[in-house]
């Protein structure tokens, strides 16, 4: 099987490229490569390749708290579409898009995917990932993979909570939850396998929400962390009350794939600690003391 996944050297990217090495014949050019930006230059690349899978998880988002660059609401769509204008040339879209569709201000506990368009997203980047969703419908073979919160080696330490918390606990560091709120968070190993099994067999949807079905609050997860550190550390909780739930409904997922186990978070947590004690070299404690 010939993939496409585009966006390898981001977080998700590089651990698909990783995970589908050695089984699948995987592309996953760089901007040097191929700007996804150049109409042209993307139509003779699909052209050449023809594909059976194109995997988009290419974003220039890093954190869901920061706002988006200016122009991206401009390039993301740009990308989409590029891709999109060719469906000629390879065979199965998978659309990593995002819970954000849902409209940030308007989330609510295990949001189904028939929530979509209640809301238009007020910021730039639910907003792109909400017009490439609405495109969606109207092409053939293509689905809207809705991510929650992935996580795992190699993620954004700086912003991203659970490594956040994993970095600062190998460096000794009191854990710090900016306010406490309930996210359904997903092992990026565990996202791999998922859209493995969407290679393939004809889905009955065009969208799904790609998540547990399972929440944690952040200050359990600190409390994860500090377990699998062995270490009496400090939890620092700067904002009192909960925060607005980030979480989806994975019934429709569950019918694609019945015979799925999730990882632990107990063990993903795990895991993921001693992956940043074994990398400790590569972090700089002084950038650690982002307001998570």
């Amino acid at each position: 099987m010939n993939i496409l996944i585009t966006g390898g050297t981001g977080f998700i990217g590089h651990h698909l490229v990783a995970q589908y090495a050695g089984r699948y014949h995987v592309l996953a050019p760089r901007r040097s490569e191929l700007d996804l930006l150049d109409t042209e230059a993307v139509r003779r690349y699909l052209d050449r390749h023809r594909f059976d899978v194109v995997l988009h998880a290419a974003t220039e988002r890093s954190n869901r708290s920061l706002g988006a660059n200016p122009g991206f609401l401009d390039r993301a769509c740009r990308m989409f579409f590029n891709l999109a204008r060719n469906q000629q040339a390879f065979g199965r879209l998978l659309f990593l898009s995002s819970g954000a569709v849902y409209d940030r201000a308007h989330w609510r506990p295990r949001m189904t995917e028939d929530y979509f368009d209640a809301h238009v997203p007020a910021d730039d980047y639910g907003f792109a990932k909400y017009i490439c969703a609405k495109a969606i419908p109207g092409m053939n073979d293509s689905y809207d993979m809705r991510l929650f919160g992935v996580f795992g080696p190699q993620e954004e330490w700086r912003v991203r909570f659970v490594s956040n918390a994993c970095c600062r606990a190998v460096w000794d560091m009191p854990i710090v939850v900016r306010q406490n709120v309930l996210f359904d968070y997903l092992d990026v190993e565990d996202l791999g396998w998922i859209l493995e099994a969407f290679f393939q067999n004809r889905p009955r949807y065009r969208q799904y929400n790609v998540c547990t079905g399972r929440t944690f609050d952040l200050i359990t997860l600190a409390q994860m962390v500090r377990e699998a550190s062995g270490k009496k550390l400090e939890i620092v909780i700067k904002n009192a009350g909960l925060g607005r739930e980030y979480s989806g409904d994975n019934a429709r997922l569950r019918q694609e794939i019945p015979d799925f186990q999730f990882r632990e978070m107990k063990d993903s947590v795990g895991r993921l600690y001693q992956w940043y004690e074994s990398n400790r070299n590569t972090i700089d404690p002084k950038l650690l003391d982002f307001d998570c």
